[in-house]
């Protein structure tokens, strides 16, 4: 089974880091090692995007505010299962 990686940008300059990180380590906690990796990218432009697999998942700019930490665990389950299937 291939396992996620989940990628979240955000905006450094904005200070940001700090919901970078706890959105991290909430999800290592729900998935430990189910998931391959959560990389953290510091960016810029007021930025907080949040991608699982390569599919954004939430933009700030698209969706409004920062990511509920549950809708982006709902879409890396939706990925597990999805890979899981696969095998």
């Amino acid at each position: 089974m291939s396992r996620p990686v989940i990628r979240v940008a955000f905006c450094a300059d904005c200070g940001y880091e700090g919901h970078a990180a706890e959105l991290a380590r909430s999800l290592f906690v729900e998935f430990g090692h189910r998931i391959a990796e959560v990389r953290l990218l510091p960016w810029d432009e007021a930025s907080f995007d949040v991608s699982v697999d390569d599919e954004l998942v939430h933009s700030m700019q698209r969706d409004g505010g920062m990511p509920v930490a549950a809708d982006v665990a709902a879409k890396v389950r939706a990925a597990l299962a999805a890979a899981s299937k696969e095998a």
